[in-house]
């Protein structure tokens, strides 16, 4: 099992990357129009992650029907992240939007951990959880509300 040192530093970087993301899609957004924006983010991810998956003569890509069919949407679900934060960020800055996404992918994430959704293993809620859910509600009211 890998270290959970690397694992959590290798999300914290996403969350990063996340951060730094927001700002620039509100450029494109803001300047371009939002369906352009998606355009430009999803080309430009398509291209880096199709070098090295060329280099690894095509990977596992020859398996794709092996996997369940709404696994695709997750490209769908990802145009629809990147949309959200393009529309959003040009109208009430990066902090807002980033806080709701995160609060919202610890309410789906929590729900699917709970209910084992996918195929996940199955972590029960429990009053620790139903509490950091409440204070990260919390925290993101205090950042989205206005002035």
């Amino acid at each position: 099992m890998e270290s959970l040192v690397f694992i959590a530093l290798t999300v914290l970087g996403a969350g990063i990357a996340v951060g730094l993301q927001s700002p620039m899609l509100g450029i494109l957004s803001s300047r371009l129009g939002t369906l352009e924006a998606i355009f430009i983010v999803h080309i430009g991810g398509a291209v880096a992650s199709l070098l090295p998956l060329l280099l690894r003569g095509g990977g596992k890509l020859g398996q794709l029907t092996a996997v369940p069919w709404y696994t695709l949407l997750a490209g769908v679900l990802g145009l629809v992240v990147v949309a959200a934060i393009g529309y959003a960020v040009p109208r009430i800055g990066a902090g807002a939007p980033t806080v709701l996404l995160v609060a919202a992918q610890l309410l789906a994430a929590t729900l699917a951990d709970q209910f084992g959704w996918f195929g996940i293993a199955v972590k029960p809620l429990d009053l620790g959880k139903v509490l950091g859910l409440g204070l990260l509600l919390a925290g993101a009211w205090l950042v989205v509300r206005p002035n």
